[in-house]
């Protein structure tokens, strides 16, 4: 017997879904970056809703109203093949609907889910669409939700196509789902659809025919256990306050999530005992939505507007040059990503397309995705607020980072994907747990 049981799945169009403003929206080369990549896959944990009987329904028709401010997210990704040996990808707002799934987990409760070490593997199943990738949006729905029962609760998890939205969307739709179904009259802030071009770039943006062909059956591998690490507002002020005093000519320009990020990388590599002439690297997401204004982004920008940025040291520098050495490294990377550069990898893309994969990350390196600055607790269905965020399995590899905000304001949840045995040796590092709580 398996351990969540699907109870109903139905797809939810736009309620009142009359025609889309916008028929068609070219992706950009920040969405087509992603297409080869695996979805968005976020959730929360909630106490149960008193009203029991009735909140699937309600979750269904609230989707249904937000779907008419989100509308994309209803429909499907468009291919077009051109003669020569190109494609182009667009979403076709046809309101073909978003999936909607309810499921029970019979024998397990909240804290079976918060309370152990390592995040337990039934959590995967509380997402759809496992195992697709953003190219099969042309017929495999663009959102889906799964609302699976726990004994004394429920989780919410979304699976959003990552070509269609990054980070910072994703849980702009979220919230907005969660004011709609509050019962708020309007959400707090409308998405804008309308995707970013430099001037002279054509729309339509074609790559070769035979990337996503040859491509698009990748294997997948297997990822390590997931274990989340807590730390609080205080501890992470004492990480930035330590790394800017490390370096004289830092000007307190390190930030709280530079300093709390290269602690972790650097407890991750010192627990591999790598030969010290070897590189290590980091992968850190740059978002541009501030840092384009020629032509400006709109403020509520709705799409992928990112890029990864690289940083690449020798495994003797990260470890023994102290923390405040590699968090200013680190920072002076994210700060070479001025407008001039990122306008440059974006054309350079069209010229050249290189995709981001689902493979993962070699031992030598890590990644980050997501942001302690998404509003994850401030996401109540009229029912309260979340108890705990987790991940699906999506592009979840060795080396996989994700960050949450905490539960109180101002820390922060650091989600690591990594051999047993390597989370078990930071656990007991004592360099790593004076600032974290395990």
């Amino acid at each position: 017997m398996t351990q969540v049981r699907e109870i109903s799945s139905s797809l939810v169009q736009a309620r009142s879904h009359n025609g889309s403003p916008v028929q068609s929206i070219d992706l950009t080369p920040w969405d087509l970056q992603l297409i080869l990549h695996g979805p968005i896959q976020k959730g929360l944990l909630f106490h149960r809703p008193k009203a029991k009987q009735t909140y699937i329904q309600h979750l269904k028709d609230s989707l249904s109203s937000t779907l008419d401010l989100f509308f994309p997210l209803a429909g499907r990704l468009a291919i077009v093949e051109h003669g020569d040996s190109t494609v182009s990808f667009s979403i076709s707002c046809n309101n073909a609907g978003a999936l909607f799934v309810h499921a029970v987990a019979e024998n397990f409760t909240l804290s079976d889910i918060i309370d152990p070490i390592y995040v337990p593997p039934i959590v995967t199943s509380f997402f759809p669409l496992n195992g697709s990738k953003n190219c099969e949006g042309t017929s495999k729905p663009l959102l889906a939700v799964q609302v699976t029962d726990l004994v004394d609760g429920i989780f919410i998890g979304c699976t959003m196509n990552h070509s269609v939205a990054d980070g910072t969307s994703f849980w702009h739709f979220f919230n907005s789902w969660a004011e709609i179904s509050r019962g708020l009259n309007r959400v707090s802030k409308l998405p804008a659809f309308e995707r970013w071009f430099p001037e002279g770039i054509k729309h339509h943006i074609r790559f070769p025919f035979t990337e996503v062909h040859q491509r698009s059956d990748d294997i997948i591998p297997q990822p390590p256990p997931d274990r989340v690490f807590h730390f609080t507002r205080e501890n992470i002020a004492q990480l930035k306050a330590k790394a800017n005093a490390e370096v004289s000519n830092s000007n307190n320009k390190i930030s709280s999530l530079q300093a709390l990020l290269t602690h972790v990388w650097r407890s991750v590599i010192s627990s591999q005992r790598f030969d010290p002439k070897e590189d290590v690297s980091f992968l850190l997401t740059i978002g541009a939505r501030s840092r384009i204004s020629h032509p400006p982004l709109a403020e509520n920008y709705f799409g992928n507007c990112l890029h990864v940025g690289k940083i690449t040291m020798k495994a003797r520098e990260l470890l023994e040059e102290g923390l405040g050495n590699a968090a200013l490294e680190l920072n002076k990377m994210v700060a070479l990503h001025t407008e001039e550069k990122l306008k440059g990898l974006y054309e350079s893309w069209i010229k050249s397309p290189e995709f981001i994969r689902s493979s993962g990350f070699k031992s030598n390196s890590l990644g980050i995705s997501s942001s302690p600055r998404f509003d994850i607790y401030g996401n109540d269905f009229g029912w309260g607020k979340p108890v705990a965020g987790r991940s699906g399995a999506a592009n979840k590899a060795n080396g996989k980072i994700t960050v949450f905000a905490g539960a109180e304001e101002g820390s922060v949840d650091i989600e690591l994907c990594l051999p047993f045995q390597i989370l078990e040796t930071m656990s007991n590092d004592p360099h790593f747990t004076v600032f974290a709580s395990i």
